[in-house]
């Protein structure tokens, strides 16, 4: 049977309108028909497919389940190539077959860089944070420290060069008897003076402490004695309003009672005035030191009157008290 030229030749006998059918069973592809029944006028160019109709080898869409080589909308590949990247490429976080890239030596290279960092920032605080107590301190408390090492280097100093100028002496040869027996009455007398046991003279300060609408506390008179001795004085005694005067000595004590101090066990009405051998202008210094006792005293309405004196006399004696329990180290 014959049909008109250019009037193509349906491929299979699937129905036209496109319907699902069973991919097992659907017919065999006719075979291509015979160039002398198409003639040469109604043949189709290769490659090229004729309007209106299907191709030879096509199936409505959706008609069966994708193969291995379909590509993801349904519809085979022309020609059965295979999807890009060939048959053993991996498919990537996106479905395209890219293949994963890893770690490149850059970025490790950065990654141990920001390791370093970070760990050498974490010791630098740590060991910056240990110098805490003196960035915390108040002003007045640096200068009060700044002072009182200062006076310790000058005193270390001298001590040091008194000690060797006996160390010369000593070892003098004839004279080093007479000048060891010398330097053994001297350090008896300083021991005596340190223990109250003896009058000491010379420069120093006179400081008198009045009450105001308050009476002055103990612990202001033992906080001017404490800066006292952190600026160098050697020897002191404390007055009471009744002209009784006691030594302060290491185991001196201070507590209030019924508006007097007790030092030592012995009450001593105000005005309190404490007498002090020493360098003046150091322990000028210490004493007006901002938020020193000066300025807590009067901060409770209180009055300190100081004065400074080329030689003052420091009379009171200590009880000498019998040790029970301490005896010389070796």
């Amino acid at each position: 049977m014959r049909r008109a030229a250019g009037t193509p030749i349906l491929a299979t006998g699937a129905p036209a309108d496109g319907g699902a059918g069973d991919p097992d069973e659907r017919p065999p592809a006719a075979p291509a028909a015979d160039p002398a029944e198409t003639g040469a006028t109604g043949s189709a160019a290769p490659g090229s497919e004729p309007s209106g109709s299907e191709p030879p080898d096509s199936e409505p869409p959706g008609s069966g389940p994708a193969g291995a080589g379909d590509a993801p909308g349904g519809d085979r590949p022309v020609g059965g190539e295979p999807p890009a990247g060939g048959p053993g490429a991996a498919a990537g976080p996106s479905g395209d077959g890219a293949p994963k890239r890893g770690i490149s030596s850059a970025g490790a290279t950065i990654a141990v860089l920001l390791l370093l960092l970070g760990f050498t920032m974490a010791v630098q605080l740590k060991n910056n944070s240990t110098d805490s107590g003196l960035t915390a301190a108040r002003q007045e408390d640096l200068v009060r420290i700044l002072s009182d090492l200062e006076n310790s280097e000058e005193r270390l100093r001298q001590e040091i060069a008194a000690l060797e100028e006996s160390q010369r002496q000593l070892s003098s040869g004839a004279a080093g008897r007479e000048a060891a027996l010398e330097e053994a009455t001297r350090r008896g007398d300083d021991l005596g003076i340190l223990a109250g046991t003896l009058p000491a003279r010379g420069p120093g300060l006179s400081i008198q402490f009045s009450a105001g609408g308050r009476p002055v506390k103990a612990s202001a008179i033992l906080d001017a004695v404490q800066e006292l001795r952190g600026a160098g004085a050697e020897a002191m005694q404390i007055t009471g309003g009744d002209g009784a005067s006691v030594r302060i000595v290491a185991s001196t004590y201070f507590v209030e009672a019924d508006g007097r101090i007790d030092v030592d066990g012995r009450r001593l009405p105000g005005p309190h005035t404490i007498t002090v051998i020493g360098d003046p202008q150091t322990m000028l210094t210490a004493l007006n030191i901002p938020g020193g006792v000066v300025a807590s005293v009067t901060g409770d309405g209180g009055n300190v009157t100081v004065q400074e004196h080329e030689v003052v006399d420091v009379a009171a004696l200590s009880e000498q008290t019998d040790l029970q329990y301490a005896r010389p180290g070796t």
